[in-house]
Order: structure tokens, then sequence, then C-alpha cells
């Protein structure tokens, strides 16, 4: 096994750098402080085109100016959308966004400064200020948790990407430290895209990153800290033979980007793979490297599947069939499964599946065809708002954490007027599901609870057509658990009536109407962020309907579509079918966080995060409500509410760092 003197260059240099219900009395609570192996894929690349990609390699690197393309700087508030759809990225768009609302010829809402301020989260990562999308390269070293992610450092849109860098004890309380890299070279001139960490046998780093080069060519590139001893890896050094990777032959020059951690082979190689795409089919391809600086492309592909567009930011990792721990990257075995993740440009969702991985060649085959990665079938990390995740394996604790993007569902006028743009989700450990052997379970990271403040417990039974409010004072900021349990009796009596529609087949969140339609056993839940009057509300709840063979299915929803009195805010309803197990009580797990919810269905089986802008239902009028929206059945929750602290997350100051350390 090579050391990582021989995989690095020696040298190195520095570097600057969210109603028709019956009220009813508030509730008294009780207060308490093998398959077979695929074919190789062979694509439709001739041998002459490897002629091709030797002139294309020397044209590259020949042509290239050594600086930023004179369009670089341009006016964000005309541009900002061509220029990312030019170099073969997306984000906000107000087109899209006016669409979605169905108000484009209504005067945009007009926010304050009140409003807008309380939009930011007390206790999810964002920067102090401006754009931030995907996160980069995350680690644990050296007794800190690093986080990199996309930024902008000079607006609240996307543009100008180079690396923000910030480090935690714990991955909730956080200090920014400075930029980490920056678009300096003509290789990333247009950008410091997404990239990837992998930490060596002997503890050193390396990171691989996508660069859009002053062409606008997609191309990988390799850094590495510069000083290893330094617990907070401030300063980083590129590869002086950057870049390491190419587009090959048969690949458009804007598709190819987001390398992923390295993974050891059995012939003791280091493998990664990369998302592109072929025409309309989604890929993953793959190479081998020995030293990260030279690479050996297979001939077969990770995986691809037809008529998904464009992967990107592919993740690639194992799960344990038995155990609920995490697992290193590299391992393999008779009780492992694999996860091929991939982010769909096409539709901005985040699609998986479970699936057997052949190391031999590089290949994956999905468990199941029918719910591929990418499909409209197909699983999903969550339902709502949630893009260009990442995991990487804590080895502090023997967990694998996934973080996520969660952009902005208002307009881009007022993320411009409020100064920012973007959070990120709470980082969530991922696992395996061992009860059913065909998902994956999330649940926000063990550190979470540290926040949780005074508590309150309640034992209700809601009737039909009720709604309760939930006297937890100002519900702003909120840790939910809860249990719901339908009526026996009532239960019974749908299942044996034959009146009552059988419609799980074809419900859904999103085309149901929302919270408001009614149905035998169902929706029931919370509304969150809700006003007194519930003019504005976001309610999570679930919905249980009876099938065709009278079996009954679980729904998992947030409905958004009353959650603002604003007209530029983008208002779905999301949420998708939730795996309920024979003796399990319906439960689910909620965070509140000003503008943010996440939600979390039988234990992290289905997940939610949605953005909300109410107008009213801010500071202390923020309420919560329990409500049963069922026609026939009475449901008794039995649940727990914690009003939340704020996370330390300041700028790097010696006096911050410190009181970061003693957390």
């Amino acid at each position: 096994m090579a050391s990582s003197d021989a995989l690095l260059p020696i040298s190195a240099r520095e570097e600057d750098p969210l109603c028709p219900y019956t009220r009813l009395p508030m509730a008294d609570p009780n207060q308490e402080t093998h398959g077979r192996r695929r074919r190789p894929f062979k694509g439709l690349l001739a041998v002459s085109f490897g002629l091709l990609f030797i002139a294309f390699y020397v044209a590259l690197i020949a042509t290239h100016d050594g600086s930023r393309s004179n369009d670089a700087v341009i006016d964000e508030t005309k541009t900002t959308t061509s220029r990312a759809r030019l170099a073969g990225v997306s984000e906000k768009s107000n087109d899209g966004l006016w669409k979605l609302s169905g108000d484009r010829n209504t005067p945009a809402f007009e926010w304050n400064n009140s409003m807008l301020s309380w939009q930011r989260t007390a206790f999810h990562f964002q920067p102090e200020q401006n754009w931030m999308n995907d996160p980069n390269g995350p680690l644990f070293y050296k007794g800190w948790y690093h986080f990199f992610y996309q930024y902008n450092p000079n607006a609240a849109v996307w543009g100008d990407i180079v690396w923000g860098h910030a480090v935690s004890r714990d991955l909730i309380h956080w200090v920014h430290l400075p930029i980490a890299m920056v678009a300096d070279q003509w290789y990333d001139s247009n950008g410091v895209w997404t990239g990837s960490a992998t930490i060596l046998p002997d503890g050193s780093i390396v990171m691989l990153y996508t660069g859009s080069t002053d062409k606008a060519v997609q191309v990988q590139n390799l850094a590495y800290p510069e000083d290893p001893s330094d617990p907070l890896l401030l300063k980083w050094v590129k590869f002086p033979g950057n870049p390491v990777l190419v587009p090959p032959p048969g690949i458009l020059p804007k598709d190819f980007r987001d390398p992923t951690t390295a993974w050891k082979t059995s012939e003791g190689k280091w493998r990664i793979t990369i998302g592109s795409k072929l025409n309309r089919t989604g890929i993953s391809l793959v190479y081998d490297t020995t030293d990260f600086k030279t690479y050996e492309k297979l001939d077969t592909l990770l995986h691809r599947v037809p008529n998904t567009g464009m992967w990107e930011c592919v993740d690639f990792y194992p799960v344990s069939k038995t155990a609920v721990n995490g697992l290193d990257t590299s391992v393999k075995g008779p009780d492992v499964k694999h996860i091929v993740k991939a982010s769909m440009d096409d539709t901005r969702f985040d699609h998986y599946a479970v699936g057997t991985y052949f190391d031999s060649n590089g290949t994956w085959i999905p468990d199941d065809p029918t719910i591929d990665v990418g499909m409209s079938t197909s699983l999903r990390y969550d339902y709502g708002k949630f893009y260009a995740s990442k995991t990487f394996y804590d080895q502090n604790k023997g967990r694998r954490v996934l973080w996520s993007w969660i952009g902005e569902s208002d307009s881009e006028a007022a993320d411009v007027q409020k100064g920012w743009s973007s959070v990120q989700g709470i980082p969530r450990t991922v696992v395996l599901d061992t009860k059913t052997g065909k998902n994956l379970v999330q649940w926000p990271v063990e550190e979470i609870k540290s926040l949780r403040l005074s508590s309150k417990q309640f034992d209700i039974e809601v009737g039909p057509g009720s709604v309760v409010p939930v006297d937890v004072g100002s519900a702003t900021q909120l840790d939910i658990e809860a249990e719901f349990e339908i009526n026996k009796e009532s239960l019974d009596k749908i299942i044996r009536n034959a009146s009552v529609v059988a419609e799980a087949e074809e419900f859904s969140c999103e085309k149901s109407g929302g919270s408001t339609v009614r149905g035998a056993l169902g929706p029931f839940g919370f509304s969150v962020l809700a006003t007194e009057s519930l003019s504005e509300q976001t309610p999570v709840y679930f919905y249980v309907a009876k099938g065709k063979d009278s079996e009954l299915k679980t729904i998992f929803c947030i409905d958004t579509s009353r959650s603002s009195v604003a007209n530029d805010v983008v208002k779905p309803i999301y949420g998708s079918v939730v795996p309920v197990l024979k003796g399990e009580k319906l439960t689910m797990r909620i965070l509140v966080d000003h503008s943010i919810v996440e939600a979390f269905g039988q234990g992290g089986r289905t997940c939610i995060t949605s953005r909300v802008y109410p107008t009213s239902a801010i500071y202390g009028a923020a309420k919560l409500f329990l409500f049963n929206n069922a026609l026939d059945a009475t449901v008794t929750a039995s649940f727990r509410v914690w009003q939340m602290n704020s996370a330390f997350i300041h700028p790097y100051t010696e006096e911050a760092f410190r009181a970061l350390t003693r957390t």
C-alpha cells in the first residue's frame, strides 16, 4: 500500500485564501421540564475516439490563457440564470417560480425587514451572508468536523463559486473559517465546483473537485492540505499537474462533474465515480488510480439508467445488512449492500437505490430494477426541498453522515433583499433499514439533542374534524416527537366497509389537494408555524388509505400551500408512502427552525424537508396545533415538544474558536 508521500507531491506552495376544523379547548399539558453480473456496458465509442480524445486534451491544455475569461464579471441581476446554464449547471429561476406560483401577473409581495430577518435559521448551518449550495468534502480530521460548501462570496445569487469552509466539534456549533479554495487557475477560473475528500490509510487527505475552466469545460482537479499537521486545514494546495481528468471521448464538456470519495478495490487501487450522461441516459463513469494523479478509465460503467438525464453529485457507499452502524467507503462483503445515489439535474431530486456491487469490473445492479435510480418510482432521500447531497464516513463515531443543500422557495429578489440564500439540512445518520432491507433510514445526528431546552408531554384523543391548539409558547424553534394510534374500532370498520373507496393505489400527497381534503382515515398530524386564526399554517401529517386488497397504506405529507399569504413563494404539497410494519404505531419527528421544517416519518423511512415563509406566523405569533381531519376515525396522539436553543455559528475569531473548543 502506497504511503501519502507516493500519492502526493512533495513540495507545496502557499495559497491565500408552514380550514375547515372544529376548534377544541386548549390541551392541558403535563409539564416536564445476487443477482447475475451485468454485462459490461460498451458505449458508442469507436477506436478513433481515442485520437479525438488526445487532440481534445492537447487543445485543452494548450489553449488556456491562464486567467479568468472576459465574461466572468456579469450583472448578476440580469444574467445569473443564463450564466449558470451556460456553465452547465442550474440554479434558482424566477421564471420557474412565477410559473409554479401561478401569480406571474401579480405584483410581488412586499417583504419588510422584520419578516426577512425572522427567516434566518437558528440551528441550521448557513454562511453569514450570500449564496450557498452543494456540500463539499465533509470529513472528520484531528478532532474537528470540516464542512466545505459551494459559496458565492459576492452576492446572494449563484455565481463566482468558491469553497466556503467551517469547523465544528459536534456538527451543530460552527466557526466559519477563511475561504478554502478560490477560482484562481485556468482549470477552475469559472468556478471551484463540487468535490469529495478521501482519507488515506496514513491519515492524510486528498480532495478531488470539479473545476470549470476558462473555456467552461468541466475537469477534475486534485488538492491537498498545505500543512497536514494543522487540524483546521486552513490552507490548501492545488496539484501543479491539474487537471487530472478531462471529459473522455463521447462525453460533452459540460457533462462531467462531481467526483466521489474514493474506495479501495480488491487489487489495492483507489476507485472513484463521476456523474455524466449519454444523450438522455444518466451514467456514472468509473476510474481507478494508485496515486490520484493518473487514472485508468474502466470500460464498464458503475451504472446507467435511460431517460434520467444528467447525473450530478453521484454518491456511492456500503451499508450493513445486519448492523445499525455506518461503514467506511471501502468495506465490502456478504453482509453489505451498496447504495448508488444521484442528483437529477432535470428534476432537482436526489434518488437512490439499494443494490449489489461487483468489485471485479466496477459495476453495480439494483436489487429491484423497477425502482432504479432516477425513475419516477424510485426512492428518494427526501421528498421535499433537498438536493446535491453528500455523505461521509465519520470514523470518530462509526457512522455515515448525510449533508444536503436546502435551497430557497421564495423569489430571487427576496434573497437579494435579505442578503443570503440557502441553508444546509441538519446532518443525518443514514443506515439500511434492517427491518425491511429495502430502504434507508435517516435520522438527525444525536448531537442535535444538545439544543433541547424545556419540554412538555401531551397525550390527546382527537375526534374527527378537530383541531387542538398546543400550548408550547412561541413555536419558531421546536423539536417534536410523536406517536399516533388510530382507534381500532375505526380501523376495523373502514376495512370491512365495502362502501369506503379504495384509494391507496392512486393517492399522492402532491395531487391530493392537501390537508383540507378529508378521507376516512386522515389526514391527521400537526400544523406548525401557524397563526392563531390558521390563516397561515404548514400541516405535517399522515394519511391512511385503503387499497383494493383492503390493506392499508400510509402516506406522509407536508402541505405548504397555506404556509404564507405571500404570492412570490412556491408552495407545494410534498410527500410519499411510508412503510409501516405490522404492530408499529405511526411515528413522526419534526424539526422547526424558522423558515425550514424537516419531518421524519416512521423513524426516518420517509423524510420531507420544506422551506416556508409566513408573513404573520412569525416570532411570538407562531403557534402549534394538533389536528385530525379524518371523516370517521378518532386518533390518539402521544407527543413531546421541546423548545430549541440556537446553535453557536460564528465568524472566525480567537474568542469564537476557544468557545467552540469548549463545546
